[in-house]
C-alpha cells in the first residue's frame, strides 16, 4: 500500500507532519480528515531528490522540452488529470498515464520531465513551475492552491473550464475579424492592380486628346497616384508599411510604456475599444473569481490576474488595487476611484466583499460581460458590410469618375 507524506493544522492551528498509508491520494486526505486535521499538503511518498549531478545531467535533456505548448492541449491535460484523479490514482501514475498517450513532442517530454520531479520529491504544483512557457502562472498558483485544500481534482476541473471559456472568447473575435480582413485584402489587391496595371494606360490617351492642363482635377489626382504606384515603387511602399507597423507595434510592446500607451489607444477607439475593454473585463474577472474561488489569497490571486490580464491598463489598476488592499483598503474603492470599469462592475464587487461571495459575484460579472461581448461582435459584424461595401463604392467611384469625366468633356466640347 503507498505510503503518503502530509503536513496538516491540528484544532489549534499547530502544524503536523507525518505518513498515512493508504490506496490513494484521495483516501489519504478522508483519512487526515478523520485523524481532526485540516490536510495543507499530501504528496505519495517517492524516491529521493535528484542529486546535482543527477539534475546537471538531465538539464541538457530539458532545454528541448522548455517550448511553447499549445493552450488548446493543456486544457485537455488538466481535464483528464482531473479525471484521474477523481477516480483515486496516485498523481505520479496518473502522470505517466497522460504521458503515455500523448503523441511525441514536446508536450510529451514536458509531462515526462514533470513525472520526474514528483518522483524526486516534488510537489505538482513546483513540477510545472520548472516549464513556465507550457504552463503559466494561473495553471500553477491554482493547483498550488488544490494541493493545498485537499481538491485538486476540483481545481483541476475549474482551470479547463477557464482555459475553454477564455479561447472560445478569443474565438469568437477572431471569427468576426476574418471576413472583414478577407474583404478588405482582396479589394486593396484588386485596387492596386488597377492603379498598376489599368490606369496607367489611359493616361497617354487622356493627355493626347486634352493636354495635361486640361484634365479634371481629380483625374490627375488619380493618373499621379498611379503613376507613383507604378513607376516609382509606390506599390512596394504600400505593401512595406503595413509589415513595418506591425513590427513597431511589436516592438513597443515589448516596453511596459509602450504597451500600456498602447492599450490606452486601443481603448479609446469607436467600437473596436469597447469590446477590446469588455473582453478585458471579461478575462480579468474571470480570472480572479476562478483563483478565489480556488482558495488562493487574495493578494496573490490579484498579482497573477494583473499579469495575465492582457491589457496594460487593467493590469496597472489591479497594481494599485492591490497596494490598497495591503494598506487596509476595500476592493470595491480603488477599483471606482480608477474608472477604469463600468460602476455595475465596483458595484457588484461591493456586494460581493459585503456578503463575502466576490468570487461568484465577480465569475457574474465576467458572465454578463461575456453576453455583452457576443452582442458587440453581432452588431459589429452587420456594421462592417454596409461600411465595407460604402467605402469600396467610393473608392471605386473615384477611379471610373477619374477616367470617364475627361471623356465627357471632350464629347461635350465636340457637341457644341
Amino acid at each position: 500500500m503507498p505510503t503518503f507524506q502530509y503536513s496538516a493544522l491540528d484544532a489549534q492551528g499547530v502544524e503536523i507532519k507525518d505518513e498515512i498509508d493508504a490506496l490513494s491520494q484521495k483516501e489519504a486526505i478522508s483519512k487526515i480528515r478523520n485523524l481532526g486535521y485540516f490536510p495543507t499538503k499530501v504528496r505519495e511518498r517517492g524516491a529521493a531528490k535528484k542529486t546535482p549531478a543527477a539534475a546537471a545531467a538531465a538539464g541538457p535533456k530539458r532545454r528541448g522540452a522548455g517550448g511553447k505548448v499549445k493552450v488548446k492541449a493543456i486544457t485537455q491535460f488538466a481535464r483528464q488529470l482531473s479525471t484521474l484523479q477523481d477516480a483515486g490514482l496516485p498523481i505520479l501514475r496518473s502522470l505517466r498515464i497522460l504521458e503515455e498517450q500523448q503523441k511525441a513532442g514536446n508536450f510529451k517530454r514536458v509531462i515526462g520531465y514533470v513525472g520526474d520531479d514528483i518522483e524526486g520529491g516534488s510537489t505538482l504544483s513546483e513540477a510545472l513551475g520548472h516549464f513556465p512557457r507550457a504552463f503559466d502562472r494561473l495553471l500553477v498558483n491554482m493547483v498550488a492552491a488544490g494541493e493545498t485544500g485537499g481538491v485538486l481534482d476540483l481545481i483541476l476541473s475549474r482551470v479547463a473550464d477557464f482555459m475553454e471559456k477564455d479561447q472560445k472568447l478569443k474565438a469568437r473575435v477572431k471569427s468576426a475579424m476574418i471576413y472583414p480582413a478577407v474583404v478588405m485584402t482582396f479589394a486593396f489587391t484588386i485596387i492596386l492592380l488597377l492603379m498598376t496595371f489599368v490606369i496607367p494606360n489611359f493616361t497617354s490617351v487622356l493627355m493626347e486628346m486634352t493636354g495635361d492642363d486640361e484634365l479634371p482635377r481629380l483625374t490627375q489626382i488619380v493618373l499621379a497616384t498611379s503613376n507613383w504606384i507604378a513607376f516609382r515603387y509606390g506599390w512596394a511602399v504600400i505593401l512595406g508599411v503595413p509589415f513595418g507597423i506591425i513590427f513597431l507595434l511589436r516592438f513597443a510592446r515589448r516596453f511596459q510604456g509602450g504597451r500600456f500607451v498602447l492599450d490606452s489607444i486601443k481603448l479609446k477607439l469607436p467600437v473596436i475599444g469597447q469590446l477590446s475593454g469588455k473582453v478585458s473585463v471579461t478575462r480579468w474577472t474571470r480570472t480572479l473569481g476562478t483563483l478565489i474561488s480556488a482558495g488562493v489569497p487574495i493578494l496573490d490571486a490579484i498579482t497573477v490576474t494583473g499579469e495575465t490580464a492582457g491589457n496594460e491598463v487593467y493590469t496597472k489598476m489591479l497594481t494599485k488595487v492591490h497596494d490598497s488592499i495591503r494598506q487596509g483598503d476595500t476592493f470595491a474603492g480603488p477599483l471606482k476611484q480608477s474608472k477604469t470599469v463600468d460602476l455595475i462592475v465596483s458595484n457588484m464587487v461591493a456586494v460581493g466583499e459585503e456578503t463575502g461571495d466576490l468570487d461568484k459575484m465577480l465569475l457574474k460579472v465576467a458572465d454578463n460581460y461575456d453576453e455583452q461581448v457576443d452582442v458587440l461582435v453581432a452588431g459589429l459584424m452587420s456594421m462592417l458590410e454596409p461600411v465595407m461595401i460604402v467605402v469600396l463604392g467610393l473608392v471605386v467611384m473615384v477611379i471610373v469618375l477619374s477616367v470617364f469625366l475627361p471623356m465627357i468633356k471632350i464629347i461635350t466640347s465636340m457637341t457644341m
